[in-house]
């Protein structure tokens, strides 16, 4: 295990240098943030003073050299449009994206497991029908026509929940979250749950098709000669041995859940990281933009070597010196 992990670790780092050069250079060609950042009326003096004043009269190469030295000691830049520190600029707006983020996997769980679990152990019966149709839509549907749906029902016809902004805030170990609170869970619910809608279903189909798959084992025929209880033969002997991949999604799911929650932040005007990248792409911001998608990288990078430390807690046959080398 410390041999996978430290070979993991040196694998990421090397993930993190190109993954950094790709994201550098492909910001830097989108366009000069001068042209946003400058009014048209300054002068050419105020113009080469601010240029030189952001680095941005140097070279790529230049630029980039300098970005990788003062990353090794923890400054990713300051934002051009917040004169502040692009790293504590994304880690200010993390806990409301990690707070919906969770808040939708844990909905997914919720529903997602059980339907599943009924629709594969009664395929036939019409509520698993019913189940695997509105699976389908939860493919389907875009994410920001649900979550328009979503505001329009709830929130102006039936006037149940807030259609935007985070709510009231608690300070938790000095972090500010809203399911603390009563408005901050009815401004966390919508935006939440349109999240959770595209996992739902995917947990859903991979439950029941685990599911039907266990069934068939020998060890569940063994165990129902047996004569055990049919719930234990399924919490213990189905649900334990279809975790792996339900596991494997949903840690996955979450950090995609994360880097992809910009579409859902910007609907329901969440105050997220999404929202933030969204409004520093259109500036050119280019410190918190190559700040932003490192974070995300390194965190599906985290993610991946957790998940497959699961495994082998999961599944004392999978060893991990072995699947991967």
């Amino acid at each position: 295990m410390p041999g996978f992990i430290l070979r993991r670790l040196l694998q990421s780092l090397a993930v993190l240098l190109l993954m950094s050069l790709l994201v550098f250079a492909g910001v830097y060609a989108i366009g000069n943030p001068i042209d946003i950042l400058i009014s048209p009326e300054a002068d050419q003096v105020e113009r080469a003073r601010i240029i030189a004043a952001f680095g941005l009269d140097q070279s790529l190469p230049q630029q980039y050299w300098l970005f990788l030295k003062n990353a090794l000691a923890g400054d990713m830049g300051r934002s051009f449009a917040y004169a502040t520190p692009a790293l504590a600029l994304i880690i200010e707006r993390m806990p409301a994206t990690l707070e919906l983020a969770v808040f939708a996997i844990l909905i997914a769980i919720a529903l997602g497991i059980p339907l599943g679990l009924l629709a594969g152990l009664r395929p036939d019966s019409i509520a698993a029908k019913s189940i695997m149709a509105v699976s389908i839509l939860g493919f389907s549907l875009p994410t920001f026509w649900v979550g328009l749906m979503l505001i329009m029902v709830f929130a102006v016809q039936l006037g149940w929940l807030p259609s935007s902004g985070r709510g009231e805030t608690t300070l938790l170990l000095g972090v500010p979250v809203s399911f603390l609170s009563i408005d901050g869970l009815r401004h966390l619910l919508l935006p939440a749950l349109n999240l959770a809608l595209f996992n739902i279903a995917m947990v859903i189909r991979l439950t029941r098709s685990g599911a039907q798959e266990a069934l068939l084992q020998d060890y569940v025929r063994f165990a129902r000669a047996k004569g055990l209880r049919n719930s234990r033969i399924i919490g213990v002997h189905v649900l334990k041995n279809i975790l792996i991949p339900i596991v494997t999604v949903i840690a996955l799911q979450f950090g995609s859940i994360i880097a992809f929650a910009i579409v859902t932040e910007s609907v329901f005007a969440w105050p997220g990281m999404g929202k933030l990248i969204i409004d520093s792409i259109r500036v050119l911001d280019r410190p918190v933009i190559v700040a932003y998608l490192l974070l995300i990288v390194s965190l599906f990078i985290l993610i991946n070597l957790v998940v497959d430390v699961l495994y082998s807690l999961l599944d004392p046959r999978v060893r991990l010196s072995e699947s991967r080398g």
